[in-house]
């Protein structure tokens, strides 16, 4: 056994409440990117599907708000693309780099043969309210809010649904398949017993907005300094600002004072003292501990782990909701006939994993790199970031140039909705 019983057994005598008893062929545990756009691809086939979101609504400050041309294309594929893009966003067409030797562009998407050559930087809360809202549409698909998963229903060593904890008391939900999408810290993925495989990226960042002004440059950009590195998102109505900083190193600089880092953000930017000056508070500033992670294996009988729940990525690339919207994606395409049928098998679950972990551990790889080879020396270094006249020649080459914008705007390779 995998785990998860104790824990059943002693909140079940903790528990004298009637349950309320459901049934359903997919059960979704975390609406994220993974979550719901799984939950559209089976409603739209008429696959009965239950989606649990523990919080009563979608919006966290600074979760992840990249929309890479991927997503937007399995967007088109559905026919949703354009309306998406009705809401208000940003684009980021480049990734510049200001360097000790001037502006290095590693990624330039203008580039890419797609229909949209750009990263749309929308809120996450509106990109779920809006798949959440095109998945109502279909009267199989069922979307409850402020549903706690408490325990898996395990037995004979088979995953036969949850029970979670709502508004109105316990309910037990019992389905063919139970999906686990509920994030880097999923409870499903504790309560099952899995335990991730860890590599600690030796960075945190710090988020924080800052005014923008008419008249501000519209384009996204990151800075490297000498020990500093510094991520600017054009936010639309103001800017998003990622302080990188060492592994463990805020407790450092709360000691040392805000004052202390207003004075370091004016060394960065000194042209924006006036805006840095409106960090007030530390409440303002929001610390996100950065690690990289996944499964060795992504399933047990019955139950599948797909997005942040099967591998955390870093924020290098801001690449986390891509590959959880592929992973939903080549869920959906693997699994949809065998739910219909009723029917799961472990091999079916194994497919999915196959699909998916090789490109997650390329991107892993890729990210750990830039992060152990450039974003730690420059942490570490009191000297200017430099490029090799090299490096500068190969980004600007069609073919080998292209490679980091394709990787951080695809993945190894392009995921395509199956037509039903």
């Amino acid at each position: 056994m995998l785990g998860g019983t104790h824990m059943q057994n002693d909140l079940a005598t903790q528990t004298h409440q009637p349950e309320q008893t459901e049934q359903t062929t997919c059960c979704i545990v975390g609406s994220g990117p993974a979550g719901a756009v799984l939950a559209l691809l089976l409603a739209r086939q008429g696959i009965p599907v239950l989606l649990l979101e523990e919080h009563m609504d979608f919006d966290r400050d600074f979760r992840g708000d990249t929309i890479h041309p991927s997503v937007l294309e399995i967007m088109d594929q559905l026919g949703l693309a354009d309306r998406l893009l009705e809401i208000e966003h940003t684009r980021v067409d480049t990734l510049p780099v200001q360097t000790a030797e001037g502006i290095v562009t590693i990624a330039d998407f203008h580039r890419l043969k797609t229909r949209f050559p750009y990263i749309a930087l929308i809120p996450q809360v509106h990109f779920l309210e809006f798949v959440t809202s095109e998945a109502k549409r279909y009267a199989n698909f069922q979307l409850v809010m402020g549903a706690r998963v408490e325990k898996l229903i395990i037995e004979d060593g088979y995953v036969h649904g949850v029970h979670y904890r709502g508004r109105d008391g316990w309910h037990e939900v019992r389905a063919v398949l139970t999906v686990a999408a509920d994030g880097r810290f999923s409870r499903v993925r504790k309560l099952a017993g899995f335990e991730p495989i860890k590599t600690a990226p030796p960075m945190d960042v710090l988020w924080f907005r800052l005014p923008l002004k008419a008249g501000d440059a519209k384009e996204s950009a990151g800075r490297l300094a000498s020990g500093h590195i510094l991520v600017i998102l054009n936010r639309a109505d103001y800017w998003q600002i990622g302080y990188v900083i060492p592994k463990g190193g805020y407790q450092k600089i709360h000691a040392a004072g805000l004052e202390s880092l207003r004075k370091e953000l004016a060394e960065l930017l000194p042209e924006w003292v006036d805006r840095i000056a409106t960090l007030q508070e530390w409440k303002q500033i929001s610390v996100l501990s950065v690690e990289s992670s996944r499964l060795r294996r992504w399933y047990r009988p019955g139950l599948l782990l797909i997005g942040d729940a099967a591998h955390v990525m870093s924020p290098v690339g801001g690449v986390g909701i891509n590959y959880a919207v592929q992973d939903a994606v080549v869920t959906a395409n693997v699994l949809s006939d065998k739910l219909k049928a009723g029917q799961i098998r472990s091999g079916d679950l194994a497919e999915v994993q196959r699909k998916r972990e090789w490109p997650t551990r390329i991107i892993q790889g890729f990210q750990n790199m830039l992060q152990r080879t450039v974003l730690v020396n420059v942490l570490k270094s009191d000297k200017a970031l430099t490029f090799p006249p090299f490096v500068r020649f190969l980004l600007r080459l069609p073919l080998v140039g292209t490679l980091p914008t394709r990787l951080i705007a695809f993945g190894p390779s392009r995921v395509h909705v199956k037509e039903v």
